[in-house]
């Protein structure tokens, strides 16, 4: 496996995981979605849209546009009140606009060549301040940042009873890909 496969695997990973925290969360009621907790985003569905917003933007970098903001990057609200990150409403919004914004990183990571591997990405922080990092650190960090705050959610969703946990590991994928005993 080459850096390139290596990387759209590790990508493929966070989908699957993605996948599967949204199929958990779609079983919560608002209330468990919005239960303050000390840890990621504050709760279930602020760390969800920050997956989401993470995601969007740094897709945005890796394109060129360093100053991109997710339209109405603000914490979420309540599913069915005022917009939150993205102009998300509901989960069924949050899984469309995810499902569409996955096509964009499939399509993005398909064209990935050797050499793309070691330029610079550019970003621009909310102070305005400009960071450059190699592309393949920007694609490493979108995976473990979505690792480390899908294990945040699936803490918050083992402390309000949930006892089905969301699959994350992804020798869980692997294993469920295979097609040998």
């Amino acid at each position: 496996m080459n850096a390139i496969e290596l990387l759209q695997r590790l990508h493929q990973h966070r989908t699957w995981v993605n996948g599967n925290l949204l199929t958990a969360a779609a079983n919560l009621s608002d209330e468990q979605l919005q239960s303050p907790f000390p840890i990621g985003q504050g709760s279930i569905w602020r760390s969800l849209l920050h997956l989401y917003a993470a995601e969007y933007v740094w897709l945005e970098a890796l394109l060129g546009n360093e100053q991109f903001l997710v339209p109405g990057d603000l914490p979420g609200k309540l599913p069915g009140n005022q917009q939150g990150e993205g102009g998300v409403t509901d989960l069924a919004d949050l899984r469309l606009k995810w499902s569409a914004l996955e096509q964009r990183w499939i399509g993005y990571l398909a064209s990935l060549t050797p050499a793309s591997l070691e330029e610079v990405v550019y970003r621009k922080s909310s102070s305005g301040q400009r960071f450059g990092t190699c592309r393949s650190d920007v694609l490493l960090h979108v995976c473990t940042h979505a690792h480390y705050t899908a294990a945040q959610v699936v803490n918050m969703l083992r402390h309000i009873g949930i006892e089905k946990l969301p699959e994350t590991m992804l020798i869980s994928l692997a294993r469920q890909e295979a097609t040998y005993k």
